[in-house]
Parts: structure tokens; C-alpha cells; sequence
């Protein structure tokens, strides 16, 4: 009997179907597990390129920045005017720190060519400690190195906490126009309670002590809290009263100008007369004129870019809310 031909069965074409289809599926899955295998070693790569650039600029920061923290030159045996700048605000992590002010005055009356040293100064001023701290530096470095000078030059601004430090200095010079003195004290905040009565916001201060929010400024004034306040920053003003008349001594012209520890401000020309200064002139005219050696080295603390970078990273907003919100403390102004 011959073989007859016999259509397949229903359900190896079915079978058949399903066969190709579970390739397919296989096929789409390994191109899929492919491309997220290459993306994620892009990603990779990536971090990697980014980790190995940022190590770079990071060795390249160590190298090139100065290694010296004070000072950006050497003496030499001929004799020189150490320098040391005093900008901005003076107050702690600052460049005008005392930290930084008080090393660079012990390492340029420590210098043996220093002839003499000089600060030049362009400043709104600052913190009452960090400006006590420098000054009395001045007073114990003066007694230390009598043979070593200390003179003071303002340039732009010598206000305040920066005068304050001036005038702890053998002599004070400035030019015609700078301003000078704003011997006094300040501290300023804002008063939110009205606002907040006007937005239907309560304020909940928990303390222990009667008086341990007498500084919030989301409550009212009390009249003998205020007078306390006043008593401190009143306390300040007469330090730094005192100091700057023991640095100046009869210089001054108080009992012709009352108003001289009042908190005004005056041009080096006025301030001359007022017995402020001693002379106008800049920092070259003193080193050359008064100390007789114009070869100028510079002692003020510098900061790496690192340092400058690392500060900028990690600057606190808090801090600065706080600041403004709230009330940061007496400013010799």
C-alpha cells in the first residue's frame, strides 16, 4: 500500500508559531539588555572621565597655589616695608580676620629686614572682638620689636572696628578724601510684629529664661529690655573710645570737637585737623618718605584658590538667613 500525504497536524503549526515567536521575544530581549548594558557603561565612563577631571583640577589647585600662607614674596637681606592689607569687613572666617591679621603681624615684625610695618587699610570695619584682638596684637608686638614701626595708611575706608585697629599704630596716614573715624557702635534688626498680626501668624517661643528671646524680632520691644540693650552696646562704645584715646593720646582734638566719638565720618583732610591722622599720604609716599625703605613686601595672608573655592562651597545660607532675619550683634560702625 503506497503512503498517502497527510496535512500536519492543527497543533504543530501551532507549535511551530509559538517556536518562532519565543525567538523573536528572545532576540528583542537580548538587543534590549544590549543597550542598557552600553548605557550603563557610558554612564560609566562618564563618571569616571568626570572623577578623573575633577582629580586633576584638584592636584593642579595644590600645585599651583602659593605654598606660603603668609606673604607673597621673601625678603631679601636689604631691607624692606612689610605690607599687610586689611579690606572688607573684619570679622572671623574673613580675610580681614584677626586670625589672619594677628599671624601676618607676628611674621613681619618677626622678619629681620623689616624696617618697619605698615597696614594698609581700606575696611567698613567689623566685629568689636576681632578688632580688640588685633589691637591689643599691635600693642604687645610694638612693645616686643621697639626698634620696628608700625604705621597705618587708609586708603578708600578706615571706619569703625578698621580705625579702631589704626589707632593702635605709632602713626595714621590717609589721603585728603578717604574716609575716616565712625567711632562707634551699631546693631540693627527688623520688627516683623505688625506683619505678622496683618497675615494671621502666631508666634510660639519656648524658653527658659524670662528674658532668653529678648532679641526675637516676631515680639514686641520691652521698654527694660531695650534699655538693657543700649547699656551693652553703650559699654562697647566707651572700649573703643578708650582704646582709640590711648592710642592717639593728646592728639586728639576732643575738647574743640565733642562730637569726634559720635559715630560721624570725616575726610582725611578733616581728619587731620581733628587729630585722627597724623599726615596725608599713600603707602608708597610712607614707606619711602617716613620709613625710608620703598622696597614694599607684602605679608597679608593669602588664600589659596582651593581655599577660595571650598569657602564659596560651603558658604551658609542659614547663617545669612539668620543675619537677616534675626540680629547678628554690635558692629563697630
Amino acid at each position: 500500500m503506497s503512503d498517502e500525504w497527510k496535512e500536519p497536524s492543527e497543533s504543530k503549526v501551532l507549535g511551530d508559531g509559538a517556536g518562532q515567536e519565543q525567538k523573536s521575544w528572545k532576540l528583542l530581549e537580548k538587543t534590549l539588555l544590549a543597550s542598557v548594558q552600553e548605557q550603563r557603561r557610558a554612564r560609566r565612563w562618564g563618571i569616571f572621565f568626570k572623577l578623573l577631571t575633577f582629580g586633576y583640577l584638584f592636584i593642579a589647585l595644590l600645585i599651583f597655589s602659593p605654598s606660603l600662607p603668609i606673604g607673597s614674596s621673601k625678603s631679601d637681606a636689604t631691607g624692606h616695608t612689610a605690607v599687610i592689607n586689611v579690606r572688607g569687613m573684619i570679622a572671623d572666617e574673613e580675610s580681614a580676620s584677626a586670625d589672619n591679621l594677628v599671624g601676618a603681624l607676628r611674621a613681619a615684625f618677626a622678619d629681620g629686614a623689616s624696617r618697619a610695618v605698615l597696614l594698609r587699610i581700606n575696611s567698613p570695619g567689623g566685629s568689636p572682638v576681632q578688632s580688640g584682638y588685633v589691637y591689643d596684637e599691635i600693642l604687645r608686638l610694638r612693645a616686643k620689636y621697639p626698634q620696628t614701626k608700625l604705621y597705618a595708611v587708609i586708603t578708600d575706608l578706615g571706619a569703625s572696628g578698621a580705625y579702631y585697629i589704626a589707632s593702635a599704630a605709632d602713626e595714621i596716614y590717609a589721603d585728603k578724601s578717604s574716609l575716616v573715624g565712625s567711632i562707634g557702635v551699631t546693631a540693627a534688626s527688623f520688627g516683623f510684629v505688625e506683619a505678622m498680626k496683618t497675615l494671621g501668624v502666631e508666634r510660639r517661643v519656648y524658653t527658659s529664661g524670662e528674658h532668653k528671646a529678648f532679641l526675637d524680632p516676631f515680639q514686641p520691644q520691652k521698654a527694660d529690655e531695650t534699655e538693657f540693650w543700649q547699656g551693652v552696646l553703650s559699654t562697647t562704645h566707651r572700649q573703643f573710645i578708650d582704646s582709640v584715646k590711648a592710642g592717639r593720646g593728646e592728639r586728639l582734638q576732643v575738647e574743640a570737637h565733642p562730637e569726634l566719638f559720635s559715630g560721624l565720618v570725616w575726610s582725611g583732610e578733616q581728619a587731620l585737623e581733628l587729630g585722627l591722622i597724623d599726615g596725608l599720604g599713600s603707602t608708597s609716599y610712607v614707606a619711602r618718605e617716613i620709613v625710608g625703605e620703598e622696597n614694599l613686601v607684602d605679608f597679608t595672608v593669602k588664600e589659596t584658590p582651593f581655599d577660595r573655592f571650598t569657602k564659596r562651597l560651603g558658604a551658609s545660607i542659614a547663617e545669612r538667613l539668620s543675619i537677616w532675619a534675626g540680629l547678628p550683634g554690635p558692629q563697630l560702625r
